[in-house]
């Protein structure tokens, strides 16, 4: 009989940090999508700042552009990240440089969040958030790094023979 092997420590604690900045993740979209009302004249503002002398609609569009771009950053970067760990956790190829590609996308939000979108009062909280997801990435990604991990990637089969008399094995 063949028994799947459970995977190694390193590589729970990566799917946990992973989940955990899912939930973080989630969590700050839903935030950054709340305060939208009070974000956007302020963007609007920094858009006059940058070049004055248009139209208050044209500002107005420049904010819904940043806002909505922004937004649409961080909901992809989740959706693309539980969709890496799936493969990850299926030992595909190469997975950790995709998820490495990732982490990169979100510290350039959150640098580029520090002058488009984290503005006002809020500011701080929305860049604690951006920030704590990805440093929870980074420790997902660290976790799965280590030599367990690495060599139980490797391994593409993770069965071994099993003993008779093992619960759950369908005998009478």
């Amino acid at each position: 009989m063949l028994v799947k092997l459970p995977p190694p420590f390193s590589v729970r604690m990566s799917q946990f940090f992973w989940i955990i900045s899912f939930a973080v993740g989630g969590f700050t979209a839903v935030y950054y999508f709340v305060i939208r009302q009070e974000l956007l004249p302020l963007i609007s503002d920094r858009a006059r700042a940058v070049v004055d002398g248009r139209s208050d609609e044209t500002y107005d569009a420049a904010s819904d552009i940043v806002f909505w771009s922004v937004f649409a950053v961080l909901v992809a970067i989740l959706l693309i990240q539980i969709t890496l760990l799936v493969s990850f956790m299926s030992r595909r190829p190469k997975m950790r440089w995709w998820q490495l590609a990732t982490f990169g996308v979100q510290l350039l939000l959150v640098m580029l969040s520090t002058e488009w979108v984290a503005l006002g009062e809020r500011r701080e909280s929305l860049l604690l958030l951006l920030a704590a997801q990805a440093g929870l990435v980074l420790l997902a990604l660290l976790c799965s790094i280590m030599p367990k991990a690495i060599a139980w990637t490797a391994r593409k089969v993770d069965v071994r023979g099993g003993s008779e008399g093992v619960v759950g094995d369908g005998a009478p």
